[in-house]
């Protein structure tokens, strides 16, 4: 397994050692020892979820303020712009980002920690998106920060609006929103 760091330090890029023959091919998309030997970091993934998307679909950015989640982020069909901002007022990246396009294709994962606010972007119909969670959702402590909020300025890298849903368009901005100390 490949580790790259991002622009935002602790939000890591993971690309899994492909064994291809004749075929097809084979890789292994998760292993706990892997994970921990190559990374360091010691998570317990307790919830896997999937969601799937048309072209432009956005969703996020959540996060959950209490129970907050380390995800592990992948995709199994099409492709995705994925975005983790820094909610941590400790951190030297807080209210920072990191962006990395995710694909069926390139097979790349992205660990993004807990005290994260999470989204993307759908790249092409069908997108399948698969993440293992570091805790379990409790729609009671999620918070949505606005995806288009002008003090982070990310760049979804689409044209035109992105679909949203009715809690993703109603987001808080950042600079009203909870984060973690």
């Amino acid at each position: 397994m490949i580790v790259e760091t991002l622009a935002v330090p602790d939000v890591l890029c993971l690309t899994p050692n492909l064994f291809p023959d004749d075929r097809g091919w084979f890789f292994e998309s998760f292993n706990a020892r892997k994970f921990h030997d190559t990374t360091k970091i010691s998570s317990e993934f307790v919830q896997d979820n999937v969601s799937k998307s048309k072209k432009h679909v956005l969703r996020g950015l959540h996060y959950q303020i209490v129970q907050p989640q380390g995800k592990l982020v992948r995709v199994s069909n099409g492709a995705i712009l994925d975005i983790a901002v820094d909610l941590r007022r400790s951190s030297p990246c807080f209210g920072k980002w990191a962006a990395m396009e995710l694909s069926a294709e390139n097979r790349r994962q992205l660990w993004i920690p807990a005290g994260f606010a999470h989204g993307f972007v759908a790249l092409y119909d069908d997108t399948e998106v698969q993440y293992k969670t570091t805790d379990y959702y409790a729609p009671e402590h999620e918070r949505t920060i606005l995806w288009n909020d002008p003090d982070l300025a990310i760049d979804w890298q689409i044209e035109g609006m992105p679909i949203v849903s009715k809690k993703d368009a109603e987001g808080m901005s950042f600079s009203a929103a909870e984060t973690y100390p």
